[in-house]
């Protein structure tokens, strides 16, 4: 069992950047691949970045791609999602998830546990 709390969110105007934080307890982060996901509201969540737990192989939404990094510290049991250039629409609830898959993975049905997001919120 791992818990993950979210933490870094906040309002900013487009163009801003703001860095999230997961930090997880209860197991290693290194035991898992870490995903970020969004839900805007009236939206369905999506996918937004992932880092394999081994190698450190990350893949992007398209959305983001160029704009957000996935990153992390299995030293301090956390991971970041760095977000650059931001736009209106990457206003959203973010939330970090833990998947006990061994490759990096888009699906939201391979994460096992989840944080309770925090909010962010970029005005134009």
């Amino acid at each position: 069992q791992v818990q993950l709390v979210e933490a870094g969110g906040g309002l900013v105007q487009a163009g801003g950047s703001l860095r999230l934080s997961c930090t997880a307890s209860g197991r290693t982060l290194s035991s898992y691949t870490m995903g970020w996901f969004r839900q805007a509201p009236g939206k369905e969540r999506e996918f937004v970045a992932t880092i394999n737990r081994s190698n450190y192989y990350t893949y992007y939404a398209d959305s983001v791609k160029g704009r957000f990094t996935i990153s992390r510290d299995n030293a301090k049991n956390t991971v970041y999602l760095q977000m650059n250039s931001l736009k209106p629409e990457d206003t959203a609830v973010y939330y970090c998830a833990a998947s006990v898959a061994y490759s990096a993975t888009a699906s939201q049905g391979s994460y096992n546990y989840w944080g309770q997001g925090t909010q962010v919120t970029v005005s134009s």
